[in-house]
């Protein structure tokens, strides 16, 4: 498995993280067997998010009953989680992140997390309140490493007038149909072309200039939640043909393909993998390993729909 280093962050990161939403359905075994298949493909990162599972840290807590690191694993693997979103609002105030934080350790049976990031922006964010938290977290041992999800430069630019800690991570959508913080750049500055709305303010570029690394979830969406991409031929019969052409090339199945288009970009991504199928999981981290060519990426690339002019 490829790995990624994450800036400040002294664990190898694989460049494929486990997002654990929807393990609720599994019983503890199932969990179990997941993250060993997790582990047997090299993966070591876990992601969570306080709100997953239907009701506050209910996945966290599925998770934490269902697998105990020893002391040498939890050494050896990254667990992430979020907060900030609360039943019908945003909450970045001190008082919630260090509630919330508790409550995750306790679910997850573990003394620290090793990445926090506030899960969707705060429109009433005070950024003094967030670095407060922060610095309670880190001088108490219980979160090692910070970052955000869904954020915009100038929301990360407005953190960092109070946080004093480096922000690693941002957590975005991003698939090959789904890729606008990536097309608007090709098309920059062509009048009446929809491709050439800038929707993010720049997030690829200013990540790569800051040194934050992007963690692309939902690799297999066509848009927001509107389902998958692969095998959907009657919206996406040409991208799917390349995608089958290029998996019996590399010798591995379509998600591989869809995950490689990802992996291949110079920002050095991780992709977030929600799947509870360990056949699905091994099949689509292989995708790490492939590297596609200038040609084969940009054949997928406008396949899905992106034009190059």
């Amino acid at each position: 498995m490829k790995t990624t280093t994450l800036p400040t962050v002294p664990k190898p990161a694989s460049t494929i993280i486990l997002g654990l939403m929807r393990i609720m359905p599994l019983d503890d075994s199932q969990v179990r067997d997941l993250v060993s298949a997790a582990r047997e493909e090299g993966i070591n990162f876990f992601d969570h998010a306080d709100v997953y599972g239907g009701s506050p840290h209910a996945a966290e807590a599925h998770f934490g009953d269902a697998v105990q690191f020893s002391s040498t694993e939890r050494e050896e693997v990254i667990l992430q989680s979020k907060v900030g979103i609360r039943d019908g609002f945003w909450d970045f105030s001190t008082e919630h992140i260090l509630e919330s934080v508790d409550l995750s350790l306790k679910a997850l049976r573990t003394d620290y997390l090793d990445i926090l990031l506030l899960h969707r922006p705060d429109p009433l964010v005070e950024p003094e309140e967030v670095a407060a938290a922060f610095d309670a977290l880190e001088s108490s041992g219980k979160v090692r490493h910070f970052g955000v999800s869904n954020h915009m430069p100038l929301q990360v630019e407005l953190l960092k007038t109070a946080v004093k800690q480096p922000l690693v991570a941002n957590q975005v959508q991003l698939s090959v149909t789904h890729a606008p913080m990536i097309a608007a750049g090709v098309a920059a500055n062509m009048k009446g072309l929809d491709q050439s709305l800038d929707l993010d303010n720049g997030i690829l570029d200013y990540s790569r200039i800051h040194g934050m690394t992007l963690q692309a979830w939902s690799p297999f969406q066509k848009g927001f939640f509107d389902g998958i991409f692969l095998g959907d031929r009657e919206n996406y019969a040409e991208l799917n043909d390349a995608i089958d052409e290029l998996a019996g090339k590399y010798g591995v199945g379509p998600a591989a393909i869809a995950v490689a288009w990802i992996t291949r970009h110079p920002a050095d991504m991780q992709v977030v993998l929600g799947t509870t199928s360990i056949e699905h999981l091994r099949d689509s981290a292989k995708g790490a390993d492939v590297v596609l060519t200038r040609q084969e990426w940009s054949r997928l690339f406008t396949a899905a729909g992106a034009i190059l002019p």
